[in-house]
């Protein structure tokens, strides 16, 4: 597995570029990113490269800089459970920084990636000296419980269809798209996601399709037709 670090030069200008992506650190000022940067480094992975596993420890915080990063748990029986996509500027690993622990999920690169990591103990240390630091991840900490608990809920109660059409309607409204949008993980990835299996949502998507309510096009992207028959259509029954 290969693993690789840019020259000096380059890595320089990755990193800064990866600090400023984080909403966390975005707010600082220059000489704190400064700070900042001088304590992170940048690591790379190739696509299908393993990152952690589950057990691992977790000592360390992880910001995507560019590809992106699957993270994901299994089941007793192997099962795998989709649990987000890290895109450019998100970032995981952050419980590491009120206690020792290990990490709970498996993580790995769904394309080459760069990430910038940072210490525990750098980073507990720029927490107690910029306070909004810590704000803005108990931000991210909320953003994240409310959006588990939405998922486990749609889970839980709701019909795939319901859960695959208020997906897309998601996916739109993030891409701030009228008309169209990319869906951002494969059917399979989607499927655990969203708690069923890639050939339901290969069949919900024809439903879907033969409904009028969407069309599927080449990489994996979809046009939506009738945005409120979509919406009205995940009531009923296809």
């Amino acid at each position: 597995m290969k693993k690789g670090i840019p020259p000096h030069n380059c890595q320089e200008q990755s990193t800064k570029a990866c600090v400023l992506r984080v909403p966390i650190f975005n707010h600082l000022e220059p000489h704190q990113l400064d700070e900042i940067m001088s304590a992170t480094r940048s690591v790379g992975y190739t696509k299908g490269e393993l990152i952690n596993r589950a057990g691992d420890p977790s000592d360390m915080l992880s910001i995507v800089n560019a590809g992106k990063v699957k993270i994901y748990r299994l089941s007793e029986s192997g099962k795998e459970q989709l649990v987000r996509i890290l895109a450019p500027g998100d970032f995981s690993g952050e419980l590491a920084l009120f206690r020792e622990s290990v990490h709970e999920s498996y993580s790995v690169a769904m394309e080459d990636t760069q990430i910038c990591t940072i210490t525990r103990p750098d980073l507990q240390a720029f927490l107690l000296k910029y306070p909004t630091i810590a704000l803005k991840i108990l931000a991210e900490f909320s953003r994240r419980l409310e959006a588990s608990e939405k998922q486990t809920t749609l889970v839980s109660t709701e019909k795939v269809e319901k859960r695959l059409a208020l997906y897309l309607i998601e996916c739109l409204e993030q891409e701030g798209a009228a008309t169209e949008l990319t869906l951002p993980m494969s059917k399979k990835n989607l499927a655990s996601y969203l708690g069923t299996t890639p050939e339901t949502i290969s069949r919900k998507l024809v439903e879907f399709e033969n409904a009028g309510f969407i069309r599927q096009k080449a990489r994996r992207r979809i046009e939506i037709l009738n945005l409120d028959g979509l919406r009205a259509g995940i009531t009923i029954r296809l």
